[in-house]
């Protein structure tokens, strides 16, 4: 059973929310990928995690929505090392940053319109384009 994780100060992981296994590696690696579970597949209860607001839970659950599993928990694998525990690590390191980010209020857009100058000046450059363009095109003969 893998120890809590601390996202924050107030923010936790317990570690009756995790579920740690290791799997078996995909491509190429010779025999020693077949027989060793050196990938690390991490299984989150994002319903167990402790100090999320109402928000923040939101987020949280819009960021895990394509990784999760049948049973509604959030799935990270963490391959990319030959070693189980380091890849743990790795898996472990991943949920506590998807979860800081959920913690991030997002900035509310404000409208803005552009100003006079702006448009006066997009304005003026479709003419010149126009312009070049017009130049570019072929001279009719008056009949």
């Amino acid at each position: 059973m893998p120890d809590h994780i601390d996202v924050t100060a107030t923010v936790r992981i317990p570690a009756s929310a995790l579920e740690a296994r290791g799997v078996r590696s995909g491509g190429p690696g010779g025999q020693n990928v077949n027989k060793v579970a050196s990938r690390a597949e991490l299984l989150v209860d994002l319903a167990l995690v402790e100090g999320l607001d109402d928000g923040a839970r939101l987020r949280l659950a819009g960021l895990a929505e394509g990784r999760r599993d049948a049973g509604g928990r959030l799935r990270v694998t963490a391959g990319e090392s030959r070693d189980f525990h380091r890849n743990l690590e790795t898996a472990r390191e991943k949920v506590r940053a998807l979860v800081a980010k959920a913690l991030v209020v997002p900035k509310r857009r404000r409208p803005t319109r552009p100003s006079a100058g702006s448009r006066e000046r997009r304005i003026d450059a479709k003419r010149r384009d126009a312009q070049v363009k017009r130049t570019r095109a072929t001279p009719r003969r008056d009949e």
